[in-house]
């Protein structure tokens, strides 16, 4: 980083004596595409690059983004663009599915423009931070956990002429020495940060996948500790909120500015306060805010009071996390938690009309047959309106992912394969066939039943939508694997 850091400089150096005025440098963030074949979600404003993008620009630095699954375009046209652009920054996020392909990018962006300077950041490269160095030459520097400080000092200093040596939270290149700085305080007061730049994305193009659903985060860290999880260990042990009012002048401005009336809050427990939860209701309420939104949280973080007020100010789903129907495996995740916690939770839900959503991780090692179909009828008791069957993926980051290396078990290192649908590793108990299988014929147990899909046409058209596309979708599957077997 610091011979690109040189090269910068009298770049720098050479615009301004030929421009005469003051410069400030311009970045260009980019989600990367998925790779070819993956499950893909619809997409959102990632609020991670949205963040980024709002403290640069109230620094007033010259941003702009190029969001390749918003755009559906490929490394051809991300090339294309990085050519009209000409930043000095291109700064990259990446999930580990997504991780490649952010390589490869930082790949074009060099040959574009050797003196470029490339960042990357995200969960997954805070935890492969030295090996995405090892394996990416064209990669100058990681950003690890939150960016948004750190970025806004790199350019700061770049803007200045200043080495970048002693910035918090990187890691990067030295010669032929990779330095790992340390950690960066998070930031312990999130209202302070402004709200992500929505205006940077094409919201017109996020409308071709149906209702645009504006997604909010109104907290960071989490006070559990499971084993499968890498946002913890990502945002900390400690849980940093935004206050209720500043949650809801957002709700508001995006209302307001977008005509937003649909959101969904990215918390990974986002009724860890209850107290706060019930005053972001009151203050929807008194805005007279017409909006509706979902989000997720623990079974046991929840009750009919507070559901009900949720309920009043808009929230019309919940997702909850099963995780799994064995107790066994349960406490061996981590959890915390109770199956008879996870029945009443689904009962209070319903009972104040609520969508819920169940979240199931299949596979954690110690799985079995039998337990696997424990989780299979539990969520068959508890009837969900819908339901995600995981693959337990050894993100890293994570004691799981640490303990599957360990053992020997991992069998895909390919990180394209990592879209927690595929089987990674083999545990001695269930073989990653078995694996496929039990999961496959719980997605078919849950959706192919006539009566789940009536129930579904009552719970509006988004809904109905949605829920019509996969079940159709495990239908064809189920065809298909009947005429195989003929």
């Amino acid at each position: 980083m610091q011979n690109i850091l040189s090269m910068q400089l009298l770049v720098f150096a050479e615009r301004i004596k030929a421009q005469g005025r003051n410069m400030k440098p311009h970045v260009t963030l980019v989600n990367p595409p998925y790779p070819k074949g993956a499950h893909k979600h619809p997409p959102f404003t990632p609020l991670g690059l949205g963040y980024l993008a709002a403290v640069l620009e109230k620094s007033q630095y010259e941003v702009d983004v190029i969001d390749c699954q918003v755009l559906d375009i490929a490394y051809e046209e991300v090339k294309s663009e990085l050519s009209k652009r000409k930043p000095d920054i291109v700064g990259m996020t990446s999930t580990t599915l997504t991780y490649k392909s952010a390589l490869r990018i930082a790949k074009i962006a060099k040959e574009i423009n050797p003196k470029c300077l490339t960042l990357l950041g995200g969960v997954h490269v805070t935890f492969w931070d030295d090996k995405a160095l090892q394996e990416c030459p064209s990669l100058d520097g990681v950003v690890r956990k939150e960016g948004e400080n750190t970025i806004l000092e790199l350019v700061e200093r770049l803007e200045k002429g200043r080495d970048f040596h002693d910035v918090l939270g990187i890691t990067y290149r030295k010669g032929e020495k990779i330095i790992r700085n340390p950690d960066r305080p998070y930031i312990k007061d999130l209202d302070s940060l402004p709200f992500p730049a929505h205006h940077l994305w094409p919201i017109e193009r996020l409308r071709k996948y149906g209702d645009v659903i504006f997604p909010l985060m109104t907290s960071r860290g989490c006070i559990f500790w499971c084993e499968f999880c890498s946002s913890v260990r990502m945002f900390g042990r400690g849980y940093r909120m935004r206050s209720a009012k500043n949650v809801v002048d957002e709700l508001e401005y995006l209302h307001n500015t977008y005509g937003a009336d649909r959101f969904t809050f990215y918390d990974d427990s986002f009724t860890v306060d209850r107290s706060r939860v019930e005053e972001i209701c009151r203050e929807i309420h008194d805005r007279n805010l017409r909006i509706t939104w979902d989000c997720g949280t623990r079974v046991d973080l929840i009750t009919k009071d507070l559901l009900q007020k949720m309920k009043d100010a808009g929230c019309f789903a919940v997702w909850l996390g099963v995780e799994s129907g064995s107790q066994r495996i349960m406490d061996a995740m981590g959890k915390g938690l109770t199956i008879e916690k996870t029945k009443k939770a689904f009962k209070l839900a319903k009972e104040v009309g609520m969508i819920t959503i169940a979240n199931v991780v299949l596979g954690f090692p110690g799985e079995t047959k039998e337990t696997a179909w424990e989780t299979i009828k539990l969520i068959e008791e508890i009837s969900p309106d819908d339901i995600g069957y995981y693959i337990a993926t050894p993100y890293p980051g994570t004691p799981m992912a640490d303990y599957v290396k360990k053992m020997g078990w991992i069998k895909v290192t390919d990180f394209d394969k990592y879209d927690t649908a595929t089987p990674i590793f083999e545990i001695p108990t269930l073989s990653m066939q078995e694996l496929r299988e039990i999961r496959e014929q719980a997605f078919r147990r849950f959706y192919l039943r006539p009566q789940y899909f009536l129930n579904m046409l009552t719970k509006g058209r988004f809904w109905s939508l949605s829920i019509g596309r996969t079940v159709l979708a495990h239908l064809l599957r189920a065809i298909k694997a009947k005429l195989t077997l003929r």
